[in-house]
């Protein structure tokens, strides 16, 4: 699978390591959480099948932090973007790209 990173270009994704799900605000006030909520943010995740926004980091390049939006049905990699970038629109799972 090659990821484009946004300032490298197209690599092999052994270059890369994988962050979770992008997009994940972190809690306002962390010590405020249960012990429940605190796990509800760290463990769970959304886990479509189709397309997913995710962080990345380009480890054995650059070491810079991006986004990728990827299929997970296919592992086709749709688009990557910067962190101070908009999220680009999901497109609809099953081909509408």
């Amino acid at each position: 699978m090659l990821i484009s990173c946004p300032w490298c270009g197209p690599r092999d994704e052994t270059e890369y390591h994988y962050g979770g799900q992008a997009h994940v605000p972190y809690p306002e006030n962390p010590a405020d959480l249960t012990d429940e909520q605190w796990a509800e943010y760290v463990f769970y995740r959304d886990n479509p099948k189709g397309p997913f926004a995710e962080r990345w980091m380009h480890s054995t390049g650059c070491r810079r932090w991006f986004n990728v939006l990827r299929d997970t049905a296919t592992y086709e990699v749709l688009t990557s973007y910067r962190l101070d970038e908009p999220r680009p629109e999901l497109p609809q799972a099953g081909g509408n790209r």
